[in-house]
C-alpha cells in the first residue's frame, strides 16, 4: 500500500526534522516546493525557468507554475510507493489543484500531519538558529502571515477528515513516536 502523507505547520516547528526520520523510517520520497523549484531551474524545464523569472523579479511564483511542478515531480516513478509533501499546497487553490492532480493518477492523501506548537515557542527556536535577520519582531511576523496561509488548508483538510494534529512542541522523539504511530496505521489500514 502507497503512504502518500502532507507536512503542514509553522516555520520552526519541526516539519522538516520530522521528514528526515519520516524518509529514513519509511523510505519515502521527501518533496519539498524549494527543492523541486530548484531542481526545476538547474534542469532548465520550462516550468523550472518559468519559476526563476518570477523569483530573479523577487516575485511569487503564480499557482500554475507551482502545480506544475508539483505535477511534474508527483509523476516520477519514486513517488508510485508514496510521497512526503512539504511546503505545498500553500493556499486553497493548490490544495485543490492537488487533490485533481492525485486523481487523475488514480492516488489521495493518506492523511496531512499538522505540527502545532505556541508562538513562543517557535520564536524562541527560530531565534535559536542565530540568523542575522532573525529578530523577535520579523519572525513574529513571518509566524502571523504563515498561519494565516496555513489555517484555510488545515480547515479543508480537517473538513476531509485527513488532519491529524501533533503537538511539535515536544522532544523530537516523542513527536516522532505520534507519528510513527499514525504512520503505521495507516499502512496496516
Amino acid at each position: 500500500m502507497s503512504l502518500n502523507i502532507m507536512l503542514l505547520g509553522l516555520p520552526g516547528v519541526g516539519k522538516g526534522t520530522q521528514a528526515a526520520k519520516i524518509v529514513e523510517m519509511y523510505n519515502l520520497p521527501h518533496i519539498s516546493t524549494g527543492d523541486m523549484f530548484r531542481a526545476a531551474m538547474a534542469n532548465e524545464t520550462d516550468l523550472g525557468m518559468q519559476a526563476k523569472s518570477y523569483m530573479d523579479a523577487g516575485n511569487l511564483v503564480p499557482d500554475e507554475v507551482t502545480n506544475g511542478i508539483v505535477a511534474e515531480r508527483l509523476a516520477e516513478e519514486d513517488t508510485k510507493p508514496g510521497f512526503i509533501l512539504d511546503g505545498f499546497p500553500r493556499n486553497l487553490e493548490q490544495a485543490k489543484a492537488l487533490e485533481d492532480m492525485l486523481s487523475k493518477d488514480g492516488r489521495s492523501l493518506d492523511a496531512v500531519l499538522y505540527f502545532t506548537a505556541d508562538t513562543q515557542v517557535l520564536v524562541d527556536r527560530m531565534m535559536a538558529r542565530g540568523r542575522a535577520d532573525d529578530t523577535p519582531e520579523v519572525i513574529k511576523n513571518r509566524l502571523d502571515v504563515n498561519g494565516e496561509l496555513t489555517e484555510p488548508i488545515a480547515e479543508f483538510y480537517d473538513q476531509k477528515g485527513l488532519l491529524n494534529k501533533i503537538d511539535g512542541s515536544r522532544e523530537l522523539d516523542v513527536v516522532f513516536a505520534d507519528v510513527k504511530k499514525l504512520l503505521d496505521s495507516l499502512k496496516n489500514a
